[in-house]
């Protein structure tokens, strides 16, 4: 089941919620305010390391000469 973001309409309160794939938000209520219908929104998300992510595309991190990152120590 994935985790949804949705946007209240009526008072603006984003939450999110983990629903059924496709949910829509039209059986949902505003946790806040319980207007109904929340819009869902984009999620989106944040990488704390970029560098983390940088083995698995192939390329190095940062500070590091080896492609292969369970090489590096970090």
């Amino acid at each position: 089941m994935p985790i949804y973001e949705f946007r209240c309409v009526k008072c603006q309160h984003k939450f999110a919620k983990l629903c059924s794939l496709g949910e829509t938000g039209e059986n949902l209520a505003c946790p806040s305010c319980q207007a109904a219908a929340p819009k869902r929104v984009m999620s989106s998300f944040r990488v704390d390391n970029p560098g983390a992510l940088a083995g698995s595309r192939g390329d190095s991190c940062t500070g590091c000469t080896s492609s292969n990152c369970s090489a590096c120590r970090h």
